[in-house]
């Protein structure tokens, strides 16, 4: 197989860096008021029948909490199956920044379609409009991260995925402050339908995150290399990603990771998607006291990104990472006993002090393993198939625990699990690294 540069990459271009953390920025609302504060309390609020929260899709009867964590679940079950071909092609035509666009508009269009989510007769729009809105924000990661080890140095991976999850933390939280306050003060626009406002907000979400992820798009290269070969596109794609497995049977550092990854990532995602639900159901937070913790975990997410970025720098990645996930383990056996608000913002505090961390560090941990090589989107992509499958296990279980038992405590014992699986791997690692048995190293 031939291999051509197309355009040449100069690595540490402020222009450049400035367009993909931009991504972060544009992107970042999805999270916020889509999965983590304004839609999930629209969505059990709209969902509850008669003050009961069962309901019934596809002729089945499911809490309705539950049924919304398996959506998730299948949504990111989709991105696993769906990322690896899709990532090995735009490897093999050289455009990735194609593939990022068309899964960002995709995302778009699902966010948008949420305005005609208005009661609990279009439950079943609603969650096809989230899966849709899902698939298309986890398929653009897929690609948005596969330029981070193409656009700057190794010195400068963690301080620009740090840089990245602040932009994101900073942006959607503006947009969260002022869709908030068209909620909260809808009688100054003369609404007297309570669905209206958070229904325009999903409308904001889709036109902010189009708007501004045109400034990454009209910046980023359009590929990170172009490859010239005979054949079919799917068959070379298939054949690229046969190379990165056979890597990582000899990576056996690197393959750790990504075991370790799988387990304490399932923890964290489960809590960021879930954490506003358990609030509202469990602890029964009022709409105020929810906004004010998800402010909390934003503003302490841009911290704690920072706060562990320099961790990694004096410690080393692996050993900011294993302290990171020893946090998480204690956050989840104090969180099984939260019974008031006070109990959950001491709890929000701690999660948000490691969750934009132990993202950031994760991100720029792979990138530094990963081999010199042009196949950034096909490593990242076994990077993304090994998270989002890890979320799809994850709510799936927090699903199902919550629809059998109808108690959302009873899946946090299996986040403690799986931190503490995550962090034995985490461990197993450092002590393989110390006895020089591998042949990568990241400090």
């Amino acid at each position: 197989m031939s291999v051509k540069r197309f355009e040449t990459i100069v690595k540490n271009d402020k222009r450049t860096v400035n367009a993909w953390v931009m991504y972060d920025w544009a992107n970042s609302v999805y999270v916020l008021s889509i999965t983590s504060a304004i839609f999930p309390v629209y969505y059990n609020t709209v969902t509850k029948v008669n003050g009961g929260t069962i309901v019934e899709v596809l002729g089945m009867k499911f809490e309705n909490t539950g049924i919304y964590s398996i959506n998730l679940g299948i949504a990111f079950g989709i991105v696993a199956l769906i990322s690896p071909l899709v990532s090995s092609v735009a490897d093999y035509i050289g455009n990735h920044r194609a593939f990022m666009r068309f899964f960002c508009y995709m995302g778009v269009l699902g966010c948008l379609g949420l305005y005609f989510f208005d009661s609990i007769e279009s439950i079943h729009w609603g969650l096809a409009c989230t899966l849709i809105a899902t698939v298309g924000y986890a398929g653009s990661i897929v690609f948005y991260n596969s330029y981070l080890p193409a656009i700057v140095t190794e010195d400068r991976m963690d301080k620009t995925s740090a840089k990245g999850f602040s932009y994101g933390y900073f942006g959607s939280t503006l947009l969260l402050l002022l869709n908030l306050f068209m909620i909260m003060n809808k009688d100054l626009f003369g609404v007297t339908d309570t669905t209206l406002m958070p229904r325009i907000s999903f409308l904001m979400t889709g036109i902010w995150w189009l708007g501004f992820s045109q400034i990454t798009f009209s910046r980023l290269p359009k590929g990170i290399y172009e490859k010239r070969t005979t054949g079919r596109n799917l068959l070379n794609g298939y054949h690229e990603l046969q190379k990165v497995w056979h890597f990582l049977k000899s990576a056996v550092q690197l393959r750790t990771f990504l075991l370790s990854f799988f387990f304490y990532i399932m923890g964290v995602q489960t809590v960021m998607f879930m954490a506003a639900s358990f609030g509202e159901k469990e602890v029964h937070l009022t709409v105020t006291q929810l906004i004010v913790t998800i402010l909390l975990l934003q503003f302490l997410g841009i911290l704690g990104a920072f706060i562990f970025s320099w961790v990694s720098k004096k410690l080393g990645n692996f050993k900011a990472l294993t302290i990171a996930i020893v946090i998480w383990i204690f956050i989840c056996l104090g969180a099984f006993f939260i019974r008031n608000p006070l109990d959950f913002y001491i709890a929000a505090f701690f999660i948000g002090l490691v969750m934009g961390g132990i993202q950031s560090l994760s991100r720029s941990t792979y990138s530094k393993l990963i081999p010199q090589t042009e196949n950034n989107a096909g490593y990242f992509s076994f990077y993304d198939v090994c998270e989002k499958l890890a979320m799809m296990f994850g709510l799936l279980l927090w699903g199902l625990l919550d629809d059998w038992t109808g108690s959302m405590r009873n899946a946090i014992m299996a986040l403690f699990v799986w931190f503490v699986i995550g962090l034995a791997l985490m461990i197993w690692i450092q002590r393989m690294k110390a006895g020089k048995t591998v042949e990568l190293t990241v400090d």
